[in-house]
């Protein structure tokens, strides 16, 4: 040693004369990184510079501090290389910060795994093990999309993962992986931007919720409303229809291909009840349902039938409204055979009346 700082004597406790002469490698650098530091030096004393070195030191108090090192080559006025000086920046809080969240990413209960820019692993925490069955060494280095990600997904997750690597971040976005045993589950992803000190991009984080048990739920609820034995159907928040199912295609002639994304409201109910169906899904929109409302549908054929309507609010996994799902009853043969009763009644050669359990007339023939 020959230079060494105020600085230097801060961070370490060793005062100049405490190390001017001594070998700066054999006395304050740690046993594991005697040999890289030493080949950083040497290097360096026949011109090949180093940059962004990290490696540790030791303190009079036996304390391990790590260091990033610029290894510049130091020459006399005829050029003759006489040293090296090393510029260095004190990185320990910053290592120590890094490992904190090294752990927290984990143990934490979501699967985390991040790639380089290169699009390999370099992050791959616990429960992504957990999930998938492959360990770090399985994964670390290789290509997540080519080797981990099916080939009908390839294109649309390299897409996330390209943005990402511009800067342009993606929430919630659904993909599967394959496991070790073979087996494909269901990720709900963010991928977030990763970036160095210096703000550069490195790379790409995800964090993500195995999704298959919901999947599978979804799936298990869409199979039986689709064979359920009354028309349901459903529509998202700006009233276009996103549930269809066998019986109220069956009911109005429409298949879904028909309706799916068309406004229920405006292209599928009659003029006189556009305005009472619309209130009734805007309440349900709003969390106020309505059971037994009675409207007509317009079926393929032009015929207008009637349904007897339990209009549900339906709500996203945040319980965040979504849209509105309506189990419907076709009597539109009931209210025939009523209004033939009421003709009937009407038309009889002898006096009907009624009246309500109030007592009050609400029927009153010809007769």
């Amino acid at each position: 040693v020959n230079v060494w700082n105020q600085c230097a004597s801060h961070l370490m406790g060793f005062e100049t004369d405490d190390v001017m002469g001594a070998h700066l490698v054999s006395r304050f650098i740690t046993d594991d990184y005697k040999v890289s530091v030493q080949n950083v030096f040497t290097k360096a004393l026949v011109g090949v510079e180093t940059s962004n070195f990290e490696f540790p030191l030791v303190t009079k108090d036996g304390a391990r501090v790590q260091i990033l090192l610029n290894a510049t080559t130091r020459r006399d006025e005829q050029n003759r290389v006489i040293g090296v000086v090393g510029i260095g920046q004190d990185i320990t809080a910053r290592i120590n910060q890094e490992q904190e969240y090294a752990r927290l990413i984990d143990a934490a209960n979501a699967p985390i795994f991040g790639i380089d820019v290169e699009g390999s692993v370099n992050v791959w925490n616990q429960c992504a093990i957990r999930l998938t069955g492959f360990d770090a060494g399985d994964v670390m280095g290789k290509h997540l999309v080519n080797e981990f990600i099916t080939d009908d997904y390839k294109d649309s997750v390299q897409g996330v993962f390209t943005k990402a690597l511009n800067g342009e971040e993606t929430a919630n976005f659904e993909f599967p992986l394959v496991t070790k045993a073979g087996t494909r589950v269901q990720v709900l992803l963010n991928a977030t931007t990763r970036r160095d000190e210096k703000n550069t991009v490195i790379g790409v984080v995800g964090i993500g919720q195995d999704i298959t048990a919901r999947m599978a739920q979804e799936q298990e609820y869409a199979r039986l409303i689709d064979t359920a034995n009354a028309p349901i159907f459903g529509i998202d928040s700006n009233g276009l229809v996103n549930v269809w199912n066998r019986n109220a295609s069956n009911l109005t002639g429409f298949s879904s291909e028909d309706v799916m994304g068309r406004h229920l409201v405006n292209e599928f109910i009659t003029d006189d009840f556009k305005e009472r169906v619309q209130n009734v899904f805007i309440k349900a929109l709003a969390g106020v349902q309505t059971a037994n409302f009675e409207f007509p549908l317009v079926t393929k054929a032009g015929v207008r039938v009637e349904v007897l309507l339990n209009a549900t609010t339906r709500r996203d996994e945040q319980n965040r409204i979504s849209g509105v799902v309506g189990i419907g009853q076709d009597i539109t043969a009931r209210m025939n055979q009523e209004q033939e009763y009421a003709r009937l009644i009407d038309a009889a050669n002898a006096p009907i009346f009624g009246i309500d359990v109030e007592g009050s007339v609400n029927v009153w023939n010809q007769c």
